[in-house]
Formats: C-alpha cells, sequence, structure tokens
C-alpha cells in the first residue's frame, strides 16, 4: 500500500493521475467547493447625450 497503490495519494503522485484522493482544484475551507471566481463587472452605459433640435430657419 503506497507508491504503486491507484487509491492512496502517493500512489495517485507516482502514477501522475488525479481523483477524489488527489483532486486537481484546490478546495476552499470554509466550503468545501472549489475556490469562488472574482465577480465580473458589467460595463455600464451612459446615458445618451441629449438632442438638441435646431431653431427653424426663419424665411425672408
Amino acid at each position: 500500500m503506497g507508491r504503486g497503490d491507484r487509491k492512496t495519494r502517493k500512489g495517485k503522485i507516482a502514477i501522475r493521475s488525479y481523483g477524489n484522493v488527489r483532486p486537481h482544484a484546490a478546495k476552499s475551507a470554509a466550503t468545501g467547493t472549489a475556490a469562488p471566481k472574482p465577480a465580473v463587472k458589467t460595463a455600464v452605459k451612459k446615458a445618451a447625450a441629449p438632442v438638441r433640435k435646431t431653431a427653424a430657419k426663419k424665411s425672408a
């Protein structure tokens, strides 16, 4: 039970494989799941500039 055993951590390292004994992603201690991804900021659209109406041309 050691380097050749596929069910132990030492065996997983020797075989260079991953599994329940040696998970590929690090788990956080609080939740027991993979670390949360940082929040993605969404682009905030600026309000459109007010449209200025041109004054009607005065006919002479």
